[in-house]
């Protein structure tokens, strides 16, 4: 199956304790089907001291699964995101707006 939501997409997280927030996807795992996005679902991790980090409690973003986030489109509402044939090419376009996210 073709990737709908890739690195560097603005997506809105539409179910969970984070529901309504915005950021950008940092990592995408299409096998497990999950992805990190920056500022959303943290958790809090103990970490040890060494030489070159101070330690203590340090906020990660975990991943979120891909079906609890849509991609934003140009007006900032969710949507859904089409395939078509544009040239030689298969880009994807919003389907709110029809258009394209990658040219």
């Amino acid at each position: 199956m073709a990737a709908k939501l890739r690195k560097g997409d603005k997506v809105i997280v539409l179910a969970g304790k984070d529901k309504g927030t915005t950021g950008t996807i940092t990592v995408v795992d299409p096998k497990a089907g999950k992805a990190v996005v920056e500022g959303v679902n943290m958790a809090v991790r103990h970490t040890k001291q060494s030489q070159t980090s101070q330690g203590g409690r340090v906020p990660k973003a975990m991943p979120i699964q891909l079906s609890n986030l849509s991609l934003v489109d140009a007006n900032g509402k969710p949507t859904r995101v089409g395939f078509k044939i544009e040239g030689d090419k298969k880009v994807r376009f919003a389907k709110t707006t029809g258009d394209v996210i990658d040219a």
